[in-house]
């Protein structure tokens, strides 16, 4: 059975180093080339057509990401596992959203590196524990989100009319002459919208009409 060949890119030797070290003791995994900065991985990528490329992201002349970018576009046969010291937000959803198929701290243990390698190069995903909670926790907060309904669509078309008017700074009478409504049924409207909006002034009213862009300051 062919071992999988991996080209490993970091830009500090003794990382290299100790990855290929670390690689050389897993049966079925191979080690075809090293690269010490982004463009130079693509240099090798064109030549060796890896299976797996484990990528650095801070690196120098072309960073980690857009490399994957690159590779991603233009080898997809390559499959690219992101190993960093990084697991924050600003690098983890670039780097998946480039086109990168795991994502590795350096801080994880030598069996969950081998086991990462395998999975990105049969095409699966894979995510150190700490990017899986990640992932996780934003997946909530948009869930939470889309499960908030905009109060808005709360408001009858009266009330958003009503709304619109008041916001642009007409009288009770004003309105309820152009709305051809009783001024008694226009603060009717008023106080149930605002209710709903729970907004408690018209200034607020205002305030809220500018950020919905229903008015335009």
């Amino acid at each position: 059975m062919p071992k999988i060949r991996v080209l490993v890119v970091d830009d500090h030797t003794i990382v290299r180093d100790g990855i290929c070290a670390l690689l050389a003791l897993a049966g079925d995994i191979e080690v075809v080339g090293e690269a010490a900065d982004g463009r130079e991985s693509l240099d090798m990528v064109k030549e060796l057509r890896p299976d797996v490329v484990l990528m650095d992201i801070a690196m120098p002349k072309l960073s980690g990401l857009e490399a994957t970018r690159r590779i991603a576009k233009e080898y997809p046969g390559t499959k690219v596992l992101a190993l960093t010291q990084f697991d924050d937000r600003e690098y983890v959803f670039p780097l998946i959203e480039a086109g990168a198929l795991g994502f590795l701290t350096k801080g994880a243990a030598s069996s969950e590196l081998t086991s990462a390698i395998r999975c990105v190069y049969r095409g699966e995903s894979f995510l150190s524990p700490s990017v899986a909670k990640l992932m996780i926790e934003d997946y909530r907060q948009g869930a939470d989100l889309r499960d908030k309904s905009d109060p808005y669509d709360q408001l009858t078309n009266r009330e958003k009319d009503v709304l619109k008017l008041v916001a642009e700074g007409y009288t009770t009478q004003e309105v309820a002459d152009m709305l051809v409504i009783s001024p008694k049924t226009v603060e009717g409207h008023k106080t149930s919208l605002m209710s709903k909006l729970d907004v408690h002034s018209r200034i607020d009213l205002v305030k809220y009409a500018v950020r919905r862009g229903i008015i335009d300051i």
